[in-house]
């Protein structure tokens, strides 16, 4: 995965976020978006997370992976 500095972090874009209101779960390329779903499979399974979140950053990650699923969910 690509190093993300504070400098580039603090560059990227709102839209670019899982969750742009608190700017967590940056996904600036590929790796950083498979990354994005796990950790919010883990904290949703800490409970830290909801699953309205983890649906949130999971779509978004999709569409940056390019992952297709019929009617939009994936199970």
């Amino acid at each position: 995965m690509a190093i993300l500095t504070t400098a580039k972090r603090n560059k990227i874009p709102k839209s670019e976020f899982g969750l742009p209101g608190s700017k967590k779960y940056p996904m600036p390329d590929r790796a950083h978006a498979a990354n994005a779903k796990a950790r919010a499979t883990q904290m949703v399974k800490k409970g830290k997370l909801s699953e309205s979140s983890k649906a949130k950053i999971d779509n978004k990650a999709n569409k940056v992976l390019g992952n297709r699923t019929l009617s939009g969910l994936r199970k």
